[in-house]
């Protein structure tokens, strides 16, 4: 089984891209199991086979370590690495080409803890990516748009998996916004001018310095576009993994 690990800031739409794309791989024929590490979810728009909340209730961690709703999600992060091995062990006992991981809502709880490593490494690092989304709300600026692409650098840094861009949420932009942004991640020198073109403040300096970091480490290249209300980009995704796992054949399914 292969592992996509849906990652994104809160609000970025991985939750319900991932149900849409569940459902787009049970509609193409392609068997695919869904797992929540999300302890502090509510709802959810699917259902998972493997919930982390069996195993760790986010009200049980506030009332067991009198904490708050933001230090009980930090403890309940690193309490997924304690229950991991029963996670794996449940997960074992499936056989599906593809494990979509939904995990937690805040970036930073999985990107920059030390448990997502153990987590990775426990569904099998070599059979695993990450499917970074970005939000358009965020992204609408030159600014927004490189601080959104400086995480998904950092996040791909600290697990060190290969990894697609995803423009989340395309049918909530203008088609001019949505190609715009495309054209700032494969075209940096089109970034580089609207940089230009803003005011020129503390903020604008910092951009610049952080797109020519990210031109000499190589992190321009092709974004998609996705929209789990259309089902828009759900070829790509899959595409994606195909070239990652297989050199883009598909893979032999019994």
């Amino acid at each position: 089984m292969k592992n996509l690990f849906f990652v994104g800031t809160a609000g970025s739409g991985k939750s319900t891209l991932v149900g849409a794309y569940r459902q787009w791989l049970d509609d193409s024929g392609v068997d695919a199991i869904v797992v929540n590490m999300d302890p502090g979810a509510d709802e959810l728009p699917y259902e998972p086979e493997i919930d982390i909340r069996d195993w760790i209730s986010l009200g049980e961690v506030m009332q067991e370590y009198t904490l708050g709703p933001n230090g009980a999600q930090i403890v309940a992060a690193d309490l997924m690495a304690v229950n991991i091995r029963k996670m794996t062990e449940v997960l074992s006992t499936f056989k599906a080409d593809y494990v979509l991981v939904d995990t937690p809502g805040q970036l930073e709880l999985f990107a920059f803890r030390e448990s997502s490593n153990i987590t990775v490494r426990a569904f099998g690092k070599e059979d695993s990516m990450l499917v970074y989304l970005s939000d358009p709300s965020l992204t609408r600026t030159p600014n927004g748009f490189i601080s959104a692409m400086t995480l998904g650098a950092l996040t791909q840094f600290r697990l060190q998996l290969p990894m697609i861009n995803l423009l989340s949420k395309c049918d909530t932009l203008s088609e001019e916004d949505e190609q715009r942004m495309i054209d700032w991640y494969s075209v940096p020198d089109v970034l580089y001018g609207d940089l230009l073109d803003s005011d020129t403040n503390p903020q604008t300096v910092v951009g610049m310095e952080l797109f020519k970091a990210m031109e000499n480490m190589g992190v321009f290249g092709g974004i998609r576009s996705v929209s789990a209300q259309d089902y828009v980009g759900m070829e790509d995704i899959y595409a994606a993994s195909q070239l990652t796992f297989f050199g883009g054949e598909d893979n032999d399914r019994e």
